[in-house]
């Protein structure tokens, strides 16, 4: 097993409506092997959003800014759903940057019928009505801002802007040199097999991964499936 010194640096991206405490679980798990680091993306958990934080792109440039203060060294990523697409593009905006990623339930095809038809779910008035359960687990996620209902809104436009103007194309993967592991559940309603392995067999390093018997949520994930999963992609020393 590696000592501290040798443990790489792997940073864990959350999703849409998600926060970087949603990790702790996998994070302890983790950190025999890697040096696991966090991050919010603006708007989420304990940060406020930025005037124009709502945007893929943003995000995008807020994590390469925060990875050149942390970090002396390329990373490697883990990022589940949108924070897959935000290492993504960052791999390929910022190369210099990863070490390689692995994906989770993440999607790929934007276009605006499809983003509208995404933002039309995050109704903060439809969550609170139908989903109550979901909507006090947003209130204690989103403790910054002006509430997790302001998050669903932003999300909203966010994938809408997604929509007219997506960062990963089927060209733009195909820049992405690094080891690139997509992983997609088998029982995900949101992402399906076939997107995901689109995406793979564009991508010069791709590798495709189908977890059995997992559905889109985070929380659903078997941890440990995801650690085989990192060991196997980036191999840290003594795993």
């Amino acid at each position: 097993m590696p000592t501290s010194d040798q443990r790489p640096p792997l940073v864990l991206l959350h999703g849409a409506l998600g926060a970087a405490a949603q990790f702790s679980p996998l994070s302890e798990l983790l950190s025999p092997y890697f040096r696991v680091l966090t991050f919010d993306f603006a708007g989420h958990g304990g940060r406020s959003a930025a005037p124009d934080g709502w945007r893929m792109q943003h995000f995008v440039e807020e994590l390469a800014a925060w990875l050149q203060a942390e970090l002396t060294q390329p990373a490697q990523f883990l990022g589940y759903s949108m924070g897959g697409y935000v290492a993504l593009a960052l791999a390929a905006q910022h190369p210099a940057l990863v070490r390689g990623v692995v994906t989770l339930g993440t999607k790929f095809v934007w276009d605006e019928a499809t983003a509208a038809h995404e933002a039309a779910r995050l109704d903060p008035a439809v969550i609170s009505a139908k989903v109550p359960v979901f909507a006090a687990t947003l209130t204690e996620r989103h403790t910054a801002g002006a509430g997790w209902e302001a998050v669903v809104r932003g999300t909203a436009d966010l994938l809408r802007d997604l929509g007219r103007a997506p960062l990963l194309t089927p060209d733009v993967l195909t820049t992405i040199a690094q080891p690139v592991r997509v992983l997609v559940g088998d029982r995900d309603a949101t992402v399906s097999i076939e997107e995901t392995a689109a995406a793979y067999r564009v991508l010069p390093a791709g590798q495709l991964g189908v977890l059995p018997g997992t559905p889109h949520p985070l929380e659903r994930v078997v941890p440990l499936m995801l650690v085989a999963h990192l060991k196997g992609s980036f191999k840290p020393p003594g795993a």
